[in-house]
């Protein structure tokens, strides 16, 4: 039978390679792999692009992975929030490239990416700076921009539940970029607040199928990214 669980975090993360691409969760700290994140700055893999929602908050998760100087371009959609100490700082001083993307078209690409649809039109970013130097074309009157799919060589993406075949259900905001990361890269890596037996999860309840997922690794009380902040952690 096929078992997909991985011992830890490192062991799971121990094959990223330098110049990696790879898509992170995120959407809040529901959805933030910081255990998958903080095993990836110990493994030590540079110039890697990630694609996230956001640059991370304060000095841990996704922001250490930045301010540990392994990532060198974001593709993102927020790059500054509240609670962003390290990439604006970082932009500015030009140690790292960005890739702003609106977020419904970031969603859009990495679907895209994962269903095999190399490009599309959207008509987000006509007649704006994000447009510049791409194709536009009319389509009934309306102009619009031709944007590329997005696939990546890892996900790294938290999960509520799975079973040893990565079948996966996500807790609340996780599950708006996790599935489609899931789908658009050629290793998905996962960590589990929980591993069930198979037959456990209502197979009507599963939104990522193990068919999306290569690795699964329990972390039964992972880390909440809000509190850590609030402690003012950073990571290592």
């Amino acid at each position: 039978m096929i078992d997909k669980r991985i011992g830890s975090p490192a062991a799971a993360v121990a094959d990223i390679f330098d110049g990696a691409t790879v898509l992170i969760g995120g959407f809040g700290e529901a959805g933030s792999p910081i255990e998958l994140i903080h095993a990836l700055i110990d493994q030590g893999a540079g110039n890697l692009t990630v694609v996230n929602n956001n640059t991370g908050s304060g000095h841990v998760g996704l922001a250490a992975l930045i301010e540990n100087g392994q990532v060198a371009k974001m593709i993102c959609s927020y790059p500054r929030t509240t609670n962003s100490k390290v990439f604006p700082e970082l932009y500015r001083s030009g140690k790292i490239e960005l890739e702003l993307v609106p977020q419904g078209t970031l969603a859009e690409r990495i679907r895209a990416g994962g269903a095999g649809i190399p490009a599309f039109y959207t008509a987000t970013s006509v007649g704006t700076p994000l447009a510049e130097g791409k194709e536009i074309r009319a389509f009934g009157g309306r102009e619009y921009v031709m944007e590329y799919g997005l696939r990546a060589d890892f996900a790294l993406i938290k999960a509520q539940c799975a079973d040893r075949h990565g079948n996966l259900t996500y807790n609340k905001t996780a599950r708006n970029f996790a599935p489609i990361m899931a789908m658009a890269a050629k290793t998905t890596i996962v960590q589990a607040s929980s591993i069930v037996e198979l037959g456990e999860i209502d197979p009507e309840v599963v939104v990522t199928p193990g068919i999306f997922v290569n690795r699964v690794v329990l972390v039964a009380n992972p880390a909440q990214e809000s509190r850590l902040v609030a402690e003012g952690r950073t990571y290592p």
